[in-house]
């Protein structure tokens, strides 16, 4: 067998006997890139490559917005945003059939959208929720698959780790797809375009998860029997009125909303690109988390009304600093941004003095700490692991067959889109996108695929495998935390109807291209 078949079977062979991945793709690469050159069939020319890569990435604009975005899910999640969020829309949809469950979901979609963070939220929704629904009647099974589907939506709503990713390794492969074909004056792809295509899918796939949930408690009441909202409030730790206000409902909903339309909105309409927004996150949710300390309420108001100030003097003057004698005008208001900043970092370092206080900060930048450090170790393993097996000539294998596929473009897409699937049943998103996307993406985009709806589909793709039993990372965050009178064969049961909901939305998506390709095309 080749050295590069060999080597991927290697990499599939350790995996699946616990080793840890990270380890896992190095050593693999090592040993048959030695086993490589000692037989004089690995081009050396793509190791040379790998120190310049490496540093490449480290210094990669785009992916400083990981740890940002991972610091605002991880702050949002210690200063308990979903708790209160959980609570007062189960007290306002917990009386309807179904309607404990639909909650989850909306709660799942508004942490989707502001923390990306697809383990967290449904570890949170696992300890808050479950307990809650099994006790009112709720179906063990059911209620398993309402919540893990919840947690997947930080696969495919934006902001999520995965697009920030994916984004930059497509937009690489699709600059290639267009060198290959002698377009030295390649079109680029941002990741605020990913994020921009990414967003009419995910709130589609929202709907029907909410269409599901009422149609299946209406032709079966006993799977969600409507409950007390004062359950609800029990189970947050709050005894209180067994109706939520309306001014309860928006002290809760309008700040994530904010941050979300702060994130997402300076990113869609182009104020900012990724990694500025995700420092705009970051920064908001430090804000919410200080709003719940109560403390220092001057320095709270002050960082918000600086924000606001500064983002709409973005948006409407030029505020680039070395800009070699800029007008007099631009210097006055350069001047007043500079001092509206300095005043903001002060509010702001009072805020984190506070936080620092309290269990919120320390745990938050100790996890995102970890987080960020494995998503990097992954990375750089994955990139030594795929410039050996290009150098085995595995890219070139893989580009013949997908050549040799029947039927076209369309046809080596579903084979590419089939092989995401299986690998997401055994890897993470970040080995499938830094190993396989530089691989089968340029052949693909080669053929004339856009580049945003393939990576949509790749994103919904992989999203339907973490679903998936028996290996399914979610169904694995939910049996951690999940009570033992719930199987591990009912979670695996309550994610059947979630798969096959999946499988739709990758239908429709592949059948309406422009719901991927629109939104970007009139954003940018």
């Amino acid at each position: 067998m080749p050295l590069d078949l060999l080597m991927f079977a290697g990499l599939f062979v350790l995996v699946l006997i616990g080793a840890p991945i990270a380890f896992v793709l190095v050593a693999t690469a090592v040993i048959f890139g030695l086993i490589g050159l000692s037989l004089g069939e690995l081009n050396f020319n793509m190791i040379g490559a790998l120190p310049s890569r490496i540093f490449d990435t480290m210094v990669s604009e785009a992916l400083i917005a990981i740890p940002l975005f991972v610091f605002m899910g991880m702050v949002l999640e210690r200063s308990r945003i979903a708790e209160d969020l959980l609570r007062t829309m189960g007290a306002l949809f917990g009386d309807l059939r179904g309607g404990l469950g639909v909650s989850v979901t909306v709660v799942g979609a508004l942490l989707a959208a502001s923390t990306g963070i697809v383990g967290a939220t449904t570890v949170t929704m696992g300890l808050m929720a479950l307990p809650v629904m099994l006790r009112y009647g709720y179906n063990a099974s059911y209620s398993s698959g309402v919540i893990c589907a919840a947690g997947t939506l930080g696969q495919i709503i934006p902001p999520s780790t995965v697009l920030i990713i994916m984004g930059e390794v497509l937009a690489s492969a699709y600059q290639r797809a267009q060198h290959s074909q002698g377009n030295f004056a390649a079109k680029t792809m941002s990741i605020g375009e990913l994020f921009a295509g990414s967003l009419l899918p995910g709130l589609m796939l929202v709907g029907l998860y909410i269409v599901y949930q009422f149609v299946a408690a209406r032709l079966k009441p006993s799977l969600a029997p409507p409950i007390p909202p004062r359950a609800i409030e029990e189970a947050g730790g709050k005894a209180g009125a067994a109706r939520v206000s309306r001014r309860e409902v928006l002290s809760v909903l309008i700040p994530p909303l904010v941050l979300i339309v702060a994130v997402l909105g300076s990113i869609l309409g182009g104020i900012a690109t990724a990694t500025e927004a995700a420092a705009v996150g970051a920064v908001g949710a430090t804000l919410l988390a200080g709003m719940r300390t109560g403390r220092n309420t001057w320095a709270l108001w002050v960082a918000v009304l600086g924000l606001v100030i500064l983002m709409v003097m973005a948006a409407n003057f030029d505020l680039r600093l070395g800009r070699p004698n800029p007008p007099t005008a631009d210097q006055v208001v350069l001047a007043i941004a500079g001092a509206i900043a300095l005043a903001c970092a002060v509010a702001i370092a009072v805020i984190w003095r506070d936080l620092g206080r309290t269990e919120i900060l320390r745990p938050a930048m100790s996890s995102t700490a970890r987080t960020t450090s494995m998503i990097f170790t992954l990375i750089i393993g994955a990139l030594l692991f795929s410039l050996v097996f290009r150098g085995l000539g595995g890219e070139e294998r893989i580009r013949d067959l997908l050549d040799a596929t029947p039927g076209g473009p369309h046809t080596m897409m579903f084979f590419v889109l089939f092989m995401m699937f299986l690998l997401g049943l055994f890897l993470d998103y970040v080995e499938i996108t830094i190993i396989a996307i530089p691989v089968v993406g340029p052949p693909i985009l080669a053929a004339g695929i856009d580049p945003i709806w393939f990576g949509v589909l790749i994103a919904l793709t992989l999203q339907t495998s973490f679903l998936t039993p028996p290996v399914g990372y979610t169904l694995a965050y939910l049996r951690s935390v999940a009570p033992p009178s719930v199987s591990t064969l009912q979670i695996w049961g309550g994610a059947v109807p979630f798969i096959l909901l999946q499988l739709l939305a990758v239908l429709i998506v592949y059948s309406l291209p422009g719901l991927a390709t629109w939104l970007p095309g009139q954003l940018f």
